[in-house]
């Protein structure tokens, strides 16, 4: 699989990663051994970047992949995790070294891990992004060796920006796909041109990208999917990537008709996210093995032709522009 330098870190991951958030919880029941067995066959497919958090399943998801770890120890992938949400209550002033460093080596325990290659601030309060404290503090987490290279995962594009300022952040994570233009406007470019890295997060939109749902589709109870679409646990942005079911579900069977003979809605849409200057990498999550290995083909399409990206942009401007562009 092609590679790409994931921004500050120097590090070379795959270009398709895997987003292990539905490994731990908030996506319906996913056992152990379909989640190992995830993991195992999206490293046979060549991935090469797993990115998680410590409070997918409350350290679940975290743990699973340290099992990985331990089961393949000369594998060179990539981990991403983030820290942040085990505030409670989630706030600015929670962001303290003490705190920022209880909750890295609770990663490093669950991963198995003397030294995370990542951690990431997983979406703070905004006034967290241009607190001096907060950076000098992962600074030190780099200095005392429990961390190798730190970023940020944000809500807004606005937020992304005021990261960027700051020299120590390698990597901005940020909600990026055919229905989520707006960072391909000025945050991209200017992540490219400071050398950070971009990591494009909730790539097929909740699985609306799949092209495989309808009107009436349904998902369980503990799936944020349905609990989740007004924001009543987090951002609402983070589910459907904020837009209405069912004008997503319209936009998607639009989207669908372009797909190319041989290929799945779902690697047409990360083959978009793909050819977008300036993105590292993609994590589409997978709950099987079969989900992580079409999910990896994608990065084997050809560039998208012209026409085609017309044609996601008019759906975007059409459809989806007006709910999301101005919110994140």
């Amino acid at each position: 699989m092609e590679q790409r330098t994931l921004g500050r870190t120097q590090r070379q991951v795959s270009v398709v990663g895997l987003g292990a958030w539905q490994l731990g919880a908030d996506w319906g029941e996913v056992d152990e051994s379909d989640a190992l067995a995830t993991l195992d066959a999206a490293l046979e497919a060549g991935v090469t970047f797993i990115d998680t958090a410590d409070v997918y399943g409350d350290g679940r998801s975290e743990t699973v992949i340290g099992k990985l770890l331990k089961a393949r120890p000369d594998s060179g992938v990539f981990v991403a995790t983030k820290a942040g949400r085990r505030a409670d209550p989630h706030v600015a002033e929670a962001y303290t070294l003490e705190n920022l460093r209880s909750w890295v080596d609770r990663s490093r325990t669950n991963l198995g891990v003397d030294v995370l290659d990542l951690v990431q601030l997983h979406c703070p309060p905004t006034a967290v992004y241009s607190t001096d404290a907060v950076y000098d503090a992962l600074d030190t987490l780099v200095a005392e060796q429990r961390v190798a290279a730190y970023g940020v995962s944000v809500e807004t594009v606005a937020e992304a920006q005021t990261a960027l300022e700051r020299p120590g952040v390698a990597t901005i994570q940020v909600i990026l796909n055919a229905f989520r233009q707006k960072p391909l406007e000025e945050l991209l470019p200017a992540a490219a041109a400071a050398g950070v890295g971009i990591i494009a997060r909730v790539p097929l939109a909740s699985g609306l990208l799949s092209g495989k749902y309808d009107e009436s589709t349904e998902f369980g109870a503990d799936d944020h999917r349905t609990y989740n679409r007004n924001g009543e646990a987090f951002d609402v942005g983070e589910t459907f990537a904020g837009v209405d079911f069912v004008t997503g579900v319209q936009a998607a069977r639009e989207i669908a008709a372009l797909t190319p003979s041989g290929a799945t809605t779902a690697q047409l849409a990360l083959r978009w996210i793909l050819d977008q200057p300036g993105v590292s990498v993609v994590i589409p999550g997978a709950r099987n093995a079969d989900q992580a290995r079409s999910n990896a083909a994608a990065a084997a399409l050809p560039p998208l032709d012209d026409a085609t990206r017309t044609r996601i942009r008019d759906v975007y401007d059409a459809r989806i522009r007006p709910q999301v562009h101005s919110r994140w």
